[in-house]
């Protein structure tokens, strides 16, 4: 499982796509290959629930005021459902 922290719904695409079906821009040692690993990104329901509720609060929940977690939550889902349709 691959959890990510990126900062936007672009950025945070482009990581999951990497991990999960290859490098999309074929420059990298991920070119073509196809991990399949699970990919979330830190902030969703998912994950949050598993993160101790101080901990989330001292280390994360600051940064996710500042980020667009809607956009960011629909790039991770449409990565996994291209990934799981592959």
């Amino acid at each position: 499982m691959v959890i990510l922290g990126s900062p936007d719904a672009d950025s945070a695409a482009f990581f999951a796509e990497t991990v999960t079906l290859g490098d999309p821009s074929y420059a990298g040692a991920l070119a073509g290959v196809s991990l399949k690993l699970p990919v979330y990104h830190v902030t969703e329901p998912e994950i949050r629930a598993q993160i101790d509720p101080g901990v989330y609060a001292a280390q994360i929940e600051l940064m996710e005021l500042a980020l667009d977690t809607p956009a960011i939550h629909e790039a991770m889902r449409a990565v996994r459902q291209r990934a799981a349709n592959e």
